[in-house]
């Protein structure tokens, strides 16, 4: 049985470790994502705290926190796709593929656009231009406000014309 003051303690901590990492503050939005863990580990705190670990450089430490969100929730999302983007800034595309494509079918998934936006970059980056175009066509679907996937796609395609 969950105790319920745990869990609203690890919720408490868990705001205040996002209210510091939004503020830019996020050697103490680290530490206090692992208080909130400590409480009771959630797969979206582990998948913030690999988050601040990766504004800091630190993507192996952050992948790993995403692998342990995952097995706590393997239909969250947000992980693989935070997986993939890490793996993209270590140049790791081909891995980073698998990661995004599970991103994709992953049950629970807000913001569809961005694996698909992040498949784009590595499509992109080797050369794969209509793959690139595709994958920012796809991110548009999910959210036609998206510039960056916007931006990318016409700028794509003005280098294909």
């Amino acid at each position: 049985m969950i105790n319920k003051e745990k869990l609203e303690l690890a919720s408490e901590y868990f705001n205040k470790a996002y209210q510091l990492h939004m503020s830019g503050n996020i050697r103490d939005a680290i530490e206090a994502y692992k208080t909130s863990i400590g409480f009771y580990p959630t797969p979206k705190a582990h998948t913030f705290l690999g988050w601040a670990f990766s504004l800091n450089g630190n993507f192996d430490e952050a992948i790993e926190e995403c692998k342990i969100a995952i097995d706590l929730d393997p239909d969250y999302g947000n992980p693989y796709n935070d997986i993939g983007s890490y793996l993209i800034n270590q140049e790791n595309y081909d891995e980073a593929v698998y990661w995004l494509e599970k991103a994709i079918e992953a049950p629970d998934y807000e913001p569809r656009h961005f694996p698909y936006y992040n498949l784009g970059r590595i499509y992109e980056k080797k050369g794969s231009w209509y793959s690139a175009l595709k994958s920012y066509a796809d991110a548009l679907k999910y959210n036609p406000d998206y510039e960056l996937a916007r931006n990318a796609f016409v700028r794509l395609t003005a280098m294909m014309n």
